[in-house]
C-alpha cells in the first residue's frame, strides 16, 4: 500500500491541492476551486459600505474548496483515505478574520452577514492605514525593541491593524469577536480541535518573536484603553513553529476533507513560504523569490540579524535552526494583468486572436526583441504601494520617459525590468544586512511560464536563477512537511532531501545585458529614493484627491 501526502495552497482567487507519492516523488494529482465570491465587490454589502482600498473574501468559499479539491485529487488518483497519510496547507498572509467561541465566523451569523468588518481582511487590503500609524507611533513612543525586527514600521496588512480597525469603525462586531486569527490557523483548528498559532502567520504578520512573544497588554492598552486584554483572548499565545505537528483530523475535520479521522496535520505557512521546501531552498543564503500576484523574496541565515527594509525576521520562522527573512512586492503579476486588461490596443488584441496565441504570448514576443535601455522608459513598480525596503502603501506606480513613439510592448518589458529592479533592491538589502547570498531559486507560475522574464531577472540579479519544476510549489511544500509530521521522515530536512525539486531549469545572466542593467537600476534607484525618501508629498497627494 502506498503512502501519500496532500498539500493545499490557499491563494487569492481559488485554491489547489496535490497529492504526492512518497515513495516515487511524482505529483500524482492536483484539483483547483475558484471562490464562488471571489473577492468581495460593493454591492454585497449596504451601499457605499466598503472602502475602496478594501478586500474581502467569505470564509465558506474556504471550507468548500477544501471539500472539493481534497476529495478530487483522491478520486483522481484512484486510492482511498487509507493511504493519505497527511495533509498540510498554507495560506495567503496576512488574512484574518473575527470568530465566536466556538469558531464560528462572525459573518456566518444574520446580524453580521452586511457588516465588511465581519469578513476575512485579505493580505492586500490596505483599510487600516491609520490605525497601522497610530500602532507603529505608540511603538516609536515606548521605544519597543520589537520594532526592530519588522523594519521599523507596523504595515497595515497586519493583523493587529486589522483588529484595531474593527474596533474603531464596527465596535459591536469586536465586541462579539472571541477569536481573531489567521484564516490559515482558523482551518487548522476546526481540522484538529486545537487553536494554534503558526509562527509563519504570527512572526511575520502580528509581531510576534519567540524571546518574548506578542507585545503585551501593556503596550495595547496604551494604544488604545479598550484594546487592553487582547493578547491571551482574542489573539491566542499558542504559539508553535510552521511545519510542525498541528494534530491528527478530527471527526469534523474528517468529514470536510474525506479523509480519515488521525490523519496527520501540519501546521499551516504562508503562502511564500511553503514553497522553500519544494524548492530545495533550506540552508543559509538560499534566496526563493515566488513570483505570482505578488512576490515573496525569502532568505534563511544561521544567524539573528536586525536589517532595515525588511518585513521580518523570525528564528525558526520556517525550518528549525535558521532565521528566516522576508521581504515582497504586493503588486508583480497582477500589475502585469492591469496593462493588459488596460492598455493594450485593439490590434494587438486582434493580432493575438489571429495568430492564436494569448495577448500575453504576443507581447513577450515582441518584447523580447528589445535590448535594455532601448525602450527608453523607467517605472517604479508601486501600483500598489511598497512592502521592501519603504513600507509605505501611500506610493504608487510612474512610468517615466514616456513619448509619441512608445510602443505597448515598449511599457509591457519596462514595468517587467521595474519588478526586476525592485528584487534586485531587496538583495542589496539582504547583503547590506549581512546575508551571503550565493543562491537564488524561483517558483510559481510566472517563473516556470516566462522565460522573458526570468532571463531579464537573471540579468538585473547578476546571477544564476534555478527554476523550480513544480506546478504547485506551494501545494508540494505543504507535501513535504505533511510527509515529516506523519513520521514518513525523521525531520523536514530528510524529507526535503529525498522529494524537493532538482530546479534543473537555470538561467545564467549575460554579461553586457547586466552592464546595461545596472546603470538603469542606479537610476531606478535614485527615481525611488526620490518619491520614497523624505518629504516628497506628490504620490500621498494625488492618492487622497
Amino acid at each position: 500500500m502506498g503512502k501519500y501526502t496532500i498539500g493545499v495552497d490557499y491563494g487569492t482567487l481559488s485554491a489547489r491541492a496535490l497529492l504526492l507519492d512518497l515513495e516515487t516523488g511524482s505529483e500524482v494529482a492536483t484539483s483547483e476551486f475558484i471562490y464562488p465570491h471571489a473577492i468581495l465587490q460593493a454591492e454585497f454589502f449596504a451601499p457605499n459600505a466598503l472602502d475602496k482600498t478594501a478586500s474581502l473574501e467569505h470564509p465558506q468559499d474556504y471550507l468548500d474548496a477544501l471539500c472539493f479539491t481534497v476529495r478530487d485529487v483522491v478520486a483522481r488518483a484512484g486510492i482511498s483515505a487509507d493511504e493519505v497519510c497527511g495533509i498540510g496547507f498554507d495560506f495567503t498572509s496576512c488574512s484574518v478574520l473575527p470568530l465566536t467561541a466556538d469558531g464560528t465566523p462572525l459573518c456566518f451569523l444574520d446580524e453580521f452577514s452586511k457588516e465588511p468588518q465581519a469578513y476575512v481582511k485579505l493580505w492586500n487590503s490596505y483599510t487600516a492605514l491609520e490605525e497601522s500609524e497610530l500602532i507603529t507611533q505608540t511603538a516609536k513612543a515606548e521605544n519597543a525593541p520589537w520594532l526592530k525586527l519588522f523594519g521599523g514600521k507596523v504595515s497595515a496588512e497586519w493583523l493587529f491593524p486589522k483588529l484595531y480597525e474593527i474596533l474603531r469603525k464596527a465596535p459591536n462586531v469586536y465586541a462579539q469577536t472571541a477569536h481573531y486569527m489567521e484564516a490559515g490557523d482558523w482551518l487548522t483548528w476546526l481540522l484538529t480541535g486545537n487553536r494554534i498559532a503558526s509562527a509563519s502567520f504570527a512572526g511575520f504578520k502580528a509581531l510576534w518573536n519567540p524571546q518574548t512573544g506578542y507585545p503585551g497588554n501593556d503596550f495595547w492598552a496604551k494604544v488604545d484603553p479598550k484594546l487592553d486584554g487582547i493578547i491571551g483572548t482574542k489573539v491566542t499565545t499558542d504559539v508553535r513553529n510552521a511545519g510542525e505537528f498541528a494534530g491528527g483530523l478530527n471527526a469534523l475535520g474528517a468529514k470536510l476533507t474525506g479523509l480519515n479521522i488521525g490523519t496527520a496535520v501540519a501546521l499551516p505557512l504562508i503562502d511564500a513560504h511553503a514553497p522553500m521546501c519544494s524548492a530545495g531552498a533550506v540552508s543559509a543564503g538560499q534566496l526563493l523569490l515566488t513570483l505570482g500576484t505578488s512576490a515573496g523574496f525569502i532568505v534563511m541565515d544561521s544567524e539573528h540579524r536586525l536589517i532595515d527594509g525588511i518585513f521580518g525576521s523570525i528564528q525558526d520562522g520556517i525550518l528549525p535552526g535558521l532565521t528566516a527573512y522576508e521581504a515582497s512586492q504586493p503588486s508583480m503579476g497582477n500589475t502585469y494583468a492591469w496593462f493588459v486588461n488596460n492598455c493594450v490596443p485593439a490590434s494587438y488584441t486582434a493580432e493575438a486572436k489571429n495568430r492564436g496565441i494569448s495577448i500575453f504570448h504576443l507581447l513577450d514576443e515582441k518584447a523580447s526583441k528589445l535590448k535594455p535601455g532601448s525602450n527608453g522608459l523607467l517605472c517604479l513598480d508601486w501600483w500598489s504601494g511598497n512592502r521592501a525596503p519603504y513600507n509605505n502603501f501611500d506610493l504608487s506606480g510612474m512610468i517615466l520617459g514616456l513619448t509619441l513613439n512608445t510602443k505597448p510592448e515598449e511599457i509591457y518589458r519596462a514595468i517587467i525590468e521595474s519588478c526586476a529592479y525592485a528584487t534586485k533592491s531587496v538583495l542589496d538589502v539582504y547583503r547590506n544586512g549581512g546575508i551571503d547570498i550565493h543562491d537564488i531559486r524561483a517558483g510559481g507560475g510566472i517563473a516556470r511560464k516566462n522565460p522573458m522574464l526570468m532571463q531579464i531577472y537573471a540579468d538585473v540579479m547578476g546571477m544564476p536563477i534555478r527554476v523550480a519544476d513544480s506546478a504547485q510549489p506551494g501545494c508540494k511544500g505543504g507535501c513535504i512537511f505533511a510527509a515529516a509530521v506523519s513520521g514518513q521522515y525523521a525531520d523536514v530536512f530528510a524529507a526535503v532531501e529525498d522529494l524537493a525539486d532538482k530546479c534543473e531549469t537555470i538561467y545564467v545572466p549575460d554579461p553586457q545585458r547586466h552592464d546595461a542593467y545596472t546603470t538603469l537600476y542606479a537610476h531606478y534607484r535614485r527615481l525611488a529614493a526620490y518619491f520614497a525618501e523624505g518629504d516628497n508629498p506628490v504620490m500621498r497627494y494625488l492618492r487622497t484627491v
